[in-house]
């Protein structure tokens, strides 16, 4: 009974050994996991260039915008600067015409005074 026992236990490690993964097996999963490591680097180098794009897109789009604000708001200040001078030429015409009446008014107011 003893022999018996003894040849089952063998038998049994030699099982539990001839279970485990061949050394092609092991060779396929590790080939596998430096794969998927490549391409997690990839898509990580893939992202990071993508996201560098977009923010040089939008860092292109601000200046462009703000150059065109820029060009915008100059045109207009000359556009208003032009009608801001007439209008100025004009106010300076109109206090010149009401200082004469003025100066006038006290001229004569003056001579009443002295008459």
């Amino acid at each position: 009974m003893k022999k018996v026992f003894a040849l089952l236990l063998v038998a049994g490690m030699f099982a539990v050994v001839s279970c485990g993964p061949s050394a092609e097996q092991k060779a396929k999963a590790e080939q596998a996991t430096k794969d998927s490591i490549a391409k997690i680097e990839t898509a990580k180098a893939d992202s990071i260039a993508t996201a560098a794009k977009a923010v040089q897109d939008s860092i292109n789009l601000v200046a462009e915008t703000a150059k065109a604000d820029s060009i915008k708001a100059a045109e207009e200040k000359g556009a208003k600067g032009a009608k801001g001078a007439k209008t100025v030429v004009k106010k300076e015409t109109k206090k010149e015409t009401v200082g004469t009446k003025v100066d006038a008014a006290v001229g004569t107011a003056k001579k009443l005074k002295k008459g």
